[in-house]
């Protein structure tokens, strides 16, 4: 596994484990001050944003991924293109792409860009 794709699974994991716990404040403390944060309704940006979006989502979502690629587009950033599934209790599995963009912080990686589109 590559230096890139640890990175980018270290926040990813640490994402997951705030959306499965249901705590909005924690995910979006993966987040940068700047981020750019599109999930499936319309864009926003920053932190309060992020914890806002998942603030409403259900309790019992869990997601589940898998990295499909990573990009190393700086020093500084990485891009990753990954598939997820947002699990519920009581309706279908959402299935998703998941594009992000992390971003080497003085806290350490951090995410800038989230983006969401739904699989066909």
């Amino acid at each position: 596994m590559s230096t890139d794709t640890e990175s980018l699974r270290t926040v990813v994991d640490q994402w997951k484990a705030a959306v499965d716990a249901h705590d909005p404040k924690l995910v979006a403390s993966y987040f940068t001050d700047d981020a750019i944060f599109q999930g499936l309704h319309p864009y926003s940006i920053g932190p309060e944003s992020v914890a806002a979006y998942y603030d409403v989502q259900p309790i019992g979502m869990t997601a589940h991924y898998d990295i499909r690629e990573t990009k190393r587009l700086a020093d500084d950033l990485i891009l990753g293109y990954l598939t997820v599934d947002f699990s519920f209790l009581d309706k279908p599995t959402v299935s998703v792409y998941l594009s992000l963009i992390i971003r080497s912080t003085p806290e350490g990686w951090l995410i800038t860009h989230y983006q969401v589109s739904r699989l066909t």
